[in-house]
């Protein structure tokens, strides 16, 4: 008879995915060590749908999560015997990672192999082989340095990642180090997970280091992570962010705490064109260009000096011109930072393979719990349409819908009652669709914010929010890149980029960074029923879901209205 374990949340099924009961007594501790070498694929109410791919597997290796501990989790969870065969793929994915090493010598980069058949099946894939240079010995190969960054994507693509130890160039030399108190003269010092993330990061100077991905809440000081990385290093660095707030940002904590002074440090972006020791560059401007079709107009910048750190901010969003450029800059050390590792375009394994595996993932729940980023409660607000609007809906095409349920008037009342709720607590209404969110600042009488606002407005109003003389901001979807409202507290998100989970993981990050007194942040989503927007929303829960927030559901008239609430 087959051993049922009644009190396990685990169904460990044949095809890898794992099936965990969210009603178990020992659900949380389940989920926890779950998440570090698998992916959350479906979060309905009751039962959660996880998935262990190779990748997941090779950044639990990269982490330091062996195989054995893998088995492990599962076979301690798991309400009845995992098969076999997932035990064994586990180990083959696992066992995979380390077989092929990239490494510097007399010879020049060579790839080396950990046994014959291996190298052989290598030598024998067409993708591969292409990029190897001639065979020195049964198991060694020597690689051209121009084509590290192509032969490691093409083998993680081919199932063997290869562990790159080849070292890097040590970069023009920079003096920088991170101050004792910031320019205000307050104490600063590291968190403890953002001094373990850049030892991660550095490896103590060792070949091991010098390439990876760390991954951590928006408000949690990813930026201070980037920080402590360049105090380590002592290098020139580039640091590429997702535009010019962003970037202004950065200046501003490099000069409050490092020692770096304002004439070291550049702004690259669309009105400045400096190019010194640590300079701030945007996404933008590197993949700028006349016309279609035509050269890149400024990414020479990645060649303008010896850099010796390159850092990818919101690295989950990097465009596919600073991908092709990465491939050839695998001799410079690469730091990505980012919330999540979710791609829409899903390319994460050129992100392992290209800037390198995760080196960090610290699980927002348990800074929550350390009170280093608020506690959030997260609540979809479903809202009917008019019978026009219904019939509309109905008749329009497939593309059309999205927005029609997106843009549903009934919204107003909903966003009006939600903020009537927390009269005195700041709060961000974003939107994705322009129209919409200009209507609802006319209607709010709150000031609003999109992509064609000067930057100099931007910053008045990021100012005034931050000083709470505007206590509601209403915001396109420039609000899910970086920008630092410390205060925010509320926000109510009324349309979003179809079921984008690195875009909920951004809104929900602008209102994380802890709070006075209670540490309390409210998250809310408003939804048409019954329409695509209900199926976008569940697919936006899988990243909320992972994280561990519980996702509450309530009709619009549990929410109410009462005027605009900021009387």
């Amino acid at each position: 008879m087959t051993e049922i374990r009644a009190d396990n949340p685990f169904i460990v099924q044949g095809d890898q995915t794992v099936l965990v009961e969210v009603a178990s007594p020992r659900y949380r501790d389940a989920r926890d060590a779950l998440l570090g070498f698998a992916e959350l694929v479906k979060s309905p109410e009751h039962i959660h749908t996880y998935r262990i791919t190779p990748l997941s597997i090779w950044n639990a290796r990269a982490a330091g999560i062996e195989a054995d501990r893998v088995v492990d989790v599962l076979c301690e969870y798991a309400k009845y015997p995992v098969p076999a065969t997932v035990l064994t793929r586990v180990r083959d994915y696992a066992d995979r990672y380390g077989l092929l090493r990239l490494v510097r010598g007399e010879e020049g980069l060579v790839l080396e192999c950990a046994d014959r058949p291996v190298a052989e099946r290598i030598a024998r894939e067409e993708k591969v082989a292409r990029h190897l240079a001639g065979r020195l010995s049964p198991l060694r190969f020597r690689v051209d340095p121009t084509a590290r960054g192509r032969l490691k994507q093409v083998l993680v693509k081919a199932g063997f990642p290869a562990e790159d130890l080849a070292g890097y160039t040590p970069g023009e030399s920079l003096e920088v180090a991170l101050r004792d108190r910031t320019g205000a003269g307050d104490p600063f010092t590291l968190r403890h997970y953002q001094r373990a993330a850049a030892e991660a990061f550095h490896g103590n100077g060792g070949e091991g280091g010098g390439s990876g991905v760390v991954v951590l809440p928006c408000g949690a000081g990813k930026t201070i992570v980037g920080l402590a990385c360049m105090d380590r290093l002592g290098a020139s660095t580039l640091i590429l962010t997702t535009g010019r707030t962003a970037s202004r940002q950065w200046v501003t904590e490099l000069l409050d705490k490092t020692t770096l002074e304002p004439e070291a440090i550049g702004e690259y972006d669309g009105e400045s064109k400096e190019i010194r020791p640590v300079t701030v560059a945007t996404y933008q401007v590197l993949t700028h260009r006349r016309r279609r079709g035509e050269p890149f107009t400024h990414l020479g910048l990645f060649d303008s000096r010896d850099w010796g750190l390159i850092i990818y901010d919101e690295v989950h969003l990097l465009p596919a011109p600073v991908f092709q450029v990465t491939t050839e800059l695998q001799a410079r050390r690469r730091l990505g930072l980012t919330a999540t590792l979710v791609r829409e375009d899903g390319r994460e394994d050129d992100v392992f393979a290209l800037i390198g595996p995760k080196k960090a993932d610290v699980p927002w729940k348990s800074l929550e719990r350390e009170g280093w980023i608020a506690t959030a409660r997260c609540t979809e607000v479903r809202v009917d349409m008019d019978h026009g609007l219904r019939m509309e809906y109905a008749t329009a095409d497939a593309r059309q819908r999205p927005r029609i349920a997106a843009e549903n008037p009934a919204k107003l009342d909903i966003v009006r009652g939600l903020l009537a709720r927390h009269p005195s607590e700041p709060a961000l209404v974003i939107g994705m669709y322009v129209d919409q969110v200009r209507g609802l600042a006319e209607s709010l009488g709150a000031p609003v914010l999109t992509g064609s606002t000067p930057q100099r407005r931007r910053d008045e109003l990021y100012r005034s929010f931050r000083e709470g003389r505007i206590p509601v901001l209403v915001v396109s979807k420039v609000a899910n890149f970086a920008i630092d409202l410390p205060d925010a507290a509320v926000a109510v998100q009324v349309s979003g980029t179809f079921g984008s989970r690195q875009e909920e993981a951004q809104r929900l990050g602008r209102i994380l960074r802890p709070k006075a007194g209670r540490n309390q942040a409210h998250f809310y989503t408003v939804v048409s029923r019954d329409t695509v927007e209900q199926d976008f929303a569940l697919k936006r829960q899988l990243f909320l879901c992972e994280q561990g927030y519980e996702y509450q559901i309530v009709d619009a008239d549990q929410v109410g209205s009462r005027g605009n609430g900021r009387e």
